[in-house]
């Protein structure tokens, strides 16, 4: 069975225009037209008659939608990275390194999902793959409800269920990918900052509500297995959400030419080397909170709130994702560039700060810098996304040979689904560093100053290559 035909939908053949064979060419300017499966053809965000009487409303109804289905994928995401705190009291018997694989691996695989996940849209529809991205979160959270539930479950079958958690990570990149067609150039920023903050909030939302579900009624220990269903019932409404009210535009097309094209573009790794290190260490740090909150301070790992037990650690993710699109906006008005050199910089000083400072046992004085640490990755976050329009429109290839405006923006919208991919490898990479310290000197202090010198180095490569006095994308104030 195909897609299509899972949602209930008919999308007809297409013809060598890429326009459906029984379909007559699209309207007019400022006109559209509903065919069954909610598909809609001359779609024109642009013209500003139509935004403002029809295309704005439609726009706004899919863009919540997504961020709801988005905000769910988060949420599944990172559902290891608490469940694994509860572990021990459920009967689990790992050590460090499998814990800590645990917490890696569905981000491994999200950002791998990440590049098919880009394609997705253009090939089945925006609303058709919510629908589909949706359900497929049934697997991760109805698995890990059935493994969690018995203490024998061997460590291959857990990680191989944690992995599944990795389908979350990809439906932010099939959902920004969807939006960024519905909106016009001069709102994209904020739509695509929505989308993502609204994502990001889910790491926030799941630490917070999982302590919660898996504590209240258990008593002296926990129901484990509540850390997946509760999210079922939300899942189910997202899928029927998605497609009940969301729309398929019969003119996203797939870009595979452009994405080929911004892969030899040497700024697309410069870039994705940033991102790394502003999203990667906002959903790396998100993962491994929980984790060493509970290892430095065990007595704050959970606090007892009447019957039920709460995690502090949901703060983190949640400033990170509130600093997001604030981010942006400060990029737009001093520059991308010029905020992402200060988030680096910022990231390095409080990361020394929290290493200096941990042998003064002071929970509060953790908590505190480490939001901190959140709230400068998420700033970095939104200036560095913020940074791939305007470096492919003044400083790629295309614009150093004079290349349209058109082909520019072509390789950007490329750009911007593989460089939030490669980014989110960040979340892999970032607590695999912290288990090979803790493996090798039985202390976290190794991996912090590598993180120091990584954020040092990216601010370096931000400053040379966007930033210094002299240089086109300098000039350019990217």
């Amino acid at each position: 069975m195909s897609i299509d035909q899972a949602v209930g939908t008919d999308r007809p053949a297409e013809n060598s225009s890429g326009l459906p064979a029984d379909t007559t060419p699209a309207p007019a300017t400022g006109a559209i037209a509903f065919r069954p499966g909610r598909w809609i053809d001359g779609w024109n965000p642009e013209d500003q008659g139509f935004w403002e009487s029809t295309g704005r409303r439609i726009a706004g109804t899919n863009l919540r939608w997504s961020i709801f289905c988005e905000f769910l994928g988060f949420v599944v995401w990172q559902l290891w990275s608490i469940a694994v705190v509860s572990l021990p009291a459920a009967g689990f018997k790992f050590d460090s390194s499998q814990i800590f694989w645990l917490i890696s691996i569905p981000s491994l695989v999200g950002a791998a999902l990440r590049i098919p996940y880009t394609f997705m849209v253009p090939r089945f529809g925006g609303r058709n793959w919510t629908v589909v991205s949706a359900l497929l979160l049934l697997i991760p959270t109805l698995a890990l409800s059935a493994c969690v539930a018995n203490p024998g479950t061997p460590f291959a079958v857990m990680l191989a269920v944690a992995a599944l958690a990795g389908f979350g990570g990809g439906n932010f990149a099939s959902s920004m990918s969807n939006i960024t067609f519905f909106y016009p150039a001069r709102e994209k920023g904020w739509a695509l900052g929505l989308n993502a903050a609204g994502g990001n909030l889910g790491a926030a939302v799941a630490q917070l509500v999982v302590p919660v579900a898996v504590t209240l009624g258990a008593a002296a220990t926990v129901n484990l297995p509540l850390a997946g269903l509760i999210w079922v019932p939300l899942i189910l409404l997202a899928a029927w959400g998605a497609r009940r009210y969301m729309h398929n535009l019969s003119h996203a097309k797939g870009d595979l030419a452009g994405s080929i094209a911004a892969l030899k573009e040497p700024h697309l790794w410069l870039l994705a080397f940033l991102y790394i290190g502003t999203f990667g260490s906002f959903i790396g740090f998100s993962g491994v909170f929980p984790k060493l909150i509970k290892d430095f301070f065990p007595a704050f790992s959970t606090i007892a709130v009447g019957a039920v037990a709460l995690s502090l650690a949901f703060l983190g993710p949640l400033v990170g994702s509130v600093a997001r699109p604030y981010g942006g906006r400060l990029a737009d008005r001093f520059g991308g560039a010029r905020m992402t050199v200060a988030s680096f910089a910022a990231m390095a000083v409080i990361t020394l700060a929290v290493v200096f400072t941990l042998p003064l046992r002071s929970f509060w004085l953790f908590l505190g810098l480490f939001l901190l640490l959140f709230t400068a990755s998420g700033f970095g976050n939104g200036a560095t996304y913020r940074m791939i329009p305007a470096v492919f429109a003044t400083a790629g290839r295309a614009a150093a040979s004079g290349a349209p405006a058109e082909e520019r923006q072509r390789l950007a919208a490329s750009a911007l689904g593989l460089i939030s991919a490669i980014g989110a490898y960040g979340g892999f990479v970032i607590p695999q560093v912290l288990s090979a310290s803790y493996t090798s000197t039985r202390s976290y202090n190794g991996a912090f100053y590598g993180f120091v010198a990584a954020y040092l180095a990216m601010l370096v490569v931000a400053w040379l290559c966007y930033l210094r006095p002299g240089g086109r994308a300098g000039a350019a104030r990217i």
